[in-house]
């Protein structure tokens, strides 16, 4: 029998809500996933926590989003979702990332080795890594066992972009490291991976990067080109020879055109967070030369309404309809989160509808990873991913 069960609530008693979680779960655990405030007591969900059962944790913005709404208010939300599952196999591990690409390999080989299964590819990697690292833990993981495994999930994140942000399973936490799991579900699989935005006709060449930063759009300065495309939305930090700007762009992020599917182009998204005093545009995702990058757009209407519509993607993608669904694993980034904070709820109804009111547990990040319908991998921004599970 296949069961899962979540549960939110804007507190910092996680325990309580730990144990009102599992009170609806029909079976022994098999999977625990929790996503959580930094302002939330991790301390008490450890102490609650079975250390035998597979449990994968990530700090969530402000707080989380379930089936019951969205849990952000004061800045401590948390919740948990469980799983049942004694006719499959799951494996979780978490690693602290002093050498990057070793702690992946470590992280996949150990999720698998407990999961089970031996010599079997999973069905989903599902992953969280602190800010920074993500394009490196991917590429070390598809090293590892492979390319051809969906990799799905979020970025660690804090309340204010402060460092705060840590993964933690039952037993220890980490402010840089992995949180990695693997699924071999009794039940089918969906998965989908977009954004709120919409492409330009606005777009350039990357001629000179510097990983995580654009210092040049067709020759000339990064910072003054973006300035330009968007209508002066950094104009203040240009002015000052630097600065953040990671609320003034969330509207109009950078995309690049990664798969296409009949005709129609999925787009990755990196959202740009800084100038630096020499004009560079800092982003939130690896930026490569050569790179062409269009100018996206979205309004607050997009990104409340698009959340449901990427989970009746991963829902066509699985050939599930409503009635066949258990529940789901939901991506949604932080920075899209905190343009409509006031309409979170909205967003939450929105996909409980679209999940036909099954279980979910929703986590706000500061990047996203998710498989795009062709098969490739990839770490993005302002992005949402959407894993469902069927009956």
């Amino acid at each position: 029998m296949f069961s899962i069960v979540s549960h939110g609530s804007n507190t910092d008693t996680s325990a309580q809500v730990l144990r009102d979680t599992l009170n609806q779960l029909q079976g022994p655990v098999s999977m625990l996933f929790a996503g959580m405030s930094v302002k939330t007591d991790l301390a008490g969900f450890q102490a609650e926590a079975a250390l035998d059962v597979q449990i994968h944790g990530s700090t969530s913005c402000l707080g989380v989003m379930t089936n019951q709404g969205a849990f952000v208010e004061g800045g401590k939300g948390c919740g948990f979702l469980a799983i049942s599952d004694e006719a499959g196999a799951y494996g979780s591990a978490v690693e602290a990332d002093d050498d990057v690409e070793a702690a992946a390999r470590s992280a996949i080989l150990t999720a698998l080795a407990r999961a089970g299964p031996p010599g079997e590819a999973p069905e989903l990697i599902w992953l969280s890594a602190t800010p920074g690292i993500e394009e490196r833990v991917i590429a070390s993981i598809q090293e590892t066992i492979g390319e051809g495994v969906p990799i799905c999930g979020g970025t660690a994140a804090d309340n204010e972009v402060a460092g705060g942000w840590m993964v933690f399973d039952g037993a220890s936490a980490h402010g840089s490291g992995i949180a990695l799991s693997v699924m071999f579900p009794s039940v089918s699989l969906g998965y989908a991976f977009h954004s709120g935005y919409r492409p330009t006709s606005t777009k350039g060449r990357v001629t000179a990067s510097e990983g995580r930063q654009i210092l040049s759009i067709d020759g000339r300065p990064g910072a003054e080109v973006y300035n330009e495309w968007s209508g002066g939305r950094i104009e203040q930090a240009l002015n000052n020879k630097g600065g953040s700007v990671i609320a003034n762009t969330s509207l109009a992020p950078l995309g690049r055109a990664r798969d296409a599917v009949a005709g129609f182009d999925y787009y990755l998204l990196s959202h740009p967070e800084s100038v630096s005093e020499n004009s560079a545009l800092g982003l939130f995702s690896n930026i490569d030369v050569g790179d062409e990058i269009v100018l996206m757009e979205g309004t607050e209407d997009n990104l409340v309404q698009r959340a449901a519509r990427v989970a009746e993607n991963a829902l066509e993608m699985a050939r599930l309809d409503q009635s066949r669904l258990s529940g789901a694993l939901v991506i949604y980034c932080a920075g899209c989160m905190l343009t409509v904070q006031d309409r979170m709820d909205e967003v939450a109804q929105g996909v409980c509808q679209a999940l036909g009111d099954k279980p979910f547990l929703g986590s706000f990040t500061f990047g996203e990873q998710g498989c795009f319908i062709g098969g490739s991998n990839h770490h993005g921004n302002l992005m949402i991913s959407v894993v469902v599970f069927g009956d």
